[in-house]
């Protein structure tokens, strides 16, 4: 097997270099994206405790169901521009945006702030972060 990806990496040269330069720039993109914005678990457990902060999870309602941060509400990432009014009560509090692992919150956050929602923020690595954490979760 290795003899064959080494065949190929010598043969086609560009095309090996080319995957390289996008995984690279992919990785660079990623991690830029995930430095930017966002809390960490303590400060959003800080945001939730000090300053009522409301956390919407964007997992579908059977993850959801699985484990979930004590409090939360259940908005399906595909049903939030729909639902985005439940949440008008508390556009003056934090809004704690979370997911599987912070890969979709960044787009929602986007989205509540358009909506008015200025305090929105993700939770960085989203639900799998907060677990590994070691932070309660709660079921239904």
């Amino acid at each position: 097997m290795i003899d064959q990806l080494l065949e190929f990496v010598s043969h086609h040269p560009l095309l090996v270099g080319a995957f390289v330069v996008v995984g690279v720039a992919f990785m660079a993109y990623e991690a830029r994206r995930n430095a930017a914005g966002g809390v960490s678990s303590g400060e959003a457990t800080a945001l939730i405790n000090r300053e009522d902060g409301v956390i919407v999870d964007l997992r579908d309602k059977s993850e959801f169901r699985k484990a979930h941060i004590p409090g939360s509400r259940n908005i399906p990432n595909d049903r939030l521009d729909d639902r985005m009014q439940e949440l008008d009560e508390h556009k003056d509090k934090p809004i704690i945006v979370v997911c599987k692992m912070g890969q979709q919150s960044g787009a929602a956050v986007e989205k509540l702030k358009k909506a008015g929602f200025t305090r929105a923020v993700r939770l960085k690595g989203g639900i799998s972060q907060w677990q590994a954490d070691n932070l309660p979760t709660a079921r239904r």
